[in-house]
């Protein structure tokens, strides 16, 4: 029996017509294909005139499909793989099912093509030639807090996704925590419609209090200029507390309180410092 293969194929962020002549020969030649949402991907699969079996794969289902999409290419089936739109494994459990495929033996292929975060990263005018992707950002919590002050260290340009029910909350953390800075929101890339805005934080908030969001977004944020204050180095911080006075705990806790982290991040790093010191 042949070895199955998984294929990671990009499907249109838009224009049905920006699919690539491969992903259309695997689609017709495959034996099934696993969809993130099988109605999103019936509807292409119907525009090429493309009758194929199709299973769901999705964030929800992965767990119990994972296993299902293993005996397939244990079976010597060709299975693609294809998200709602652009690549999968981008935001999406596609890079999980890869992962499993290639720690099981398997070959696992790419078909390149659309991707939402690089076409507005060429359409932004901003750096493009180093740039960071976020994807989501966490809906609330620390973890939220986290990537934000990650994000306002960050020096390269910073691509980000958001759904239009979050996307004045995330302005306004990004906002608060970055100050104003160059951004460009994208919006039904390739499509009829396509909005392409280029402005400041402040300016997309203004411009989204007059035309409320609709559809999926991709933000892409400028980086952090030299002269913008950066989160302080811990150990800087600790060896300040120590020279204090402060012993490696009181240093540690005390560092933790100015840098908002884990105590027993600081600890470690005033441990270090001290042994340091004694040699």
């Amino acid at each position: 029996m042949s070895q199955g293969t998984l294929l990671l194929c990009a499907t249109p962020i838009g224009n049905m017509q920006d699919i690539t002549l491969r992903a259309l020969e695997a689609l017709k030649t495959c034996d099934v294909i696993a969809a993130e949402d099988t109605r999103v991907a019936g509807i292409l699969l119907q525009h090429f005139e493309i009758r194929k079996p199709m299973i769901s794969f999705h964030e929800h289902n992965v767990m119990q499909q994972k296993e299902r999409v293993l005996d397939m290419l244990r079976e010597g089936k060709t299975v693609v793989l294809v998200s709602d739109a652009g690549m999968p494994g981008i935001s999406d459990p596609g890079a999980e099912m890869a992962t499993m495929a290639m720690d099981a033996g398997f070959p696992v292929s790419v078909l390149p093509g659309p991707s939402a975060g690089i076409s507005a990263l060429v359409l932004s005018g901003l750096d493009a030639t180093r740039y960071c992707f976020e994807g989501f950002l966490p809906v609330k919590g620390e973890e939220r807090k986290e990537r934000l002050e990650d994000i306002r260290a960050q020096r390269m340009t910073v691509v980000l996704y958001e759904a239009p029910h979050r996307l004045e909350k995330t302005l306004r953390d990004l906002l608060d925590t970055l100050g104003d800075r160059r951004i460009t929101l994208v919006r039904e890339l390739t499509k009829v419609f396509e909005e392409v805005e280029r402005t400041t934080i402040k300016g997309a908030l203004e411009h989204l209090a007059e035309r409320p969001a609709r559809g999926e977004y991709v933000l892409v944020l400028e980086g952090a200029g030299e002269e913008e204050n950066v989160a302080p180095d811990l150990e800087q911080v600790v060896r300040e507390q120590m020279e204090r006075g402060l012993g490696t705990k009181g240093a540690a806790k005390e560092a933790a309180r100015l840098l908002d982290i884990p105590v027993r991040d600081a600890y470690e790093a005033a441990l270090r410092l001290k042994q340091e010191e004694e040699n």
